[in-house]
């Protein structure tokens, strides 16, 4: 009588370090991308926020007839203010006295960059 094949399951050790080099390859690929793509997304979002304080320094301008503001005057709750929140994305810091006619400017983006607009 022959005797029946025993099959064992589960997977081998070379199996298990294929599958473990290939999520290795694939995460090697996805990270800097990953990485580009949420820098991009900060840069924008600190620009939108100059973008937001130049509007709102040209209002002030126009309605005091002065040539330059401090941040803080135009970024709070009260009803005199022109922004009511500027969330900071990236741990930027946004340059104080903003004056007429002058570019703005983000330092310390993701600890590292500069964002410049200039109106």
């Amino acid at each position: 009588m022959p005797q029946p094949h025993m099959h064992r399951k589960g997977f081998t050790l070379v199996e298990i370090m294929i599958v473990v080099v290939i999520i290795g390859l694939l995460a090697a690929m996805a990270i800097p991308a990953f990485q580009k793509v949420r820098a991009s997304s900060q840069g924008k979002a600190v620009l939108n926020n100059l973008r937001q304080l130049s509007s709102a320094a040209d209002q002030y301008f126009l309605e005091h007839g002065v040539t330059h503001v401090e941040t803080n005057v135009l970024v709070g709750s009260n009803s005199t203010q022109y922004i009511r929140n500027l969330e900071t994305v990236a741990g930027e810091t946004y340059a104080t006295p903003i004056l007429q006619g002058g570019g703005l400017t983000a330092s310390g983006v993701a600890n590292s960059r500069t964002v410049t607009f200039a109106n």
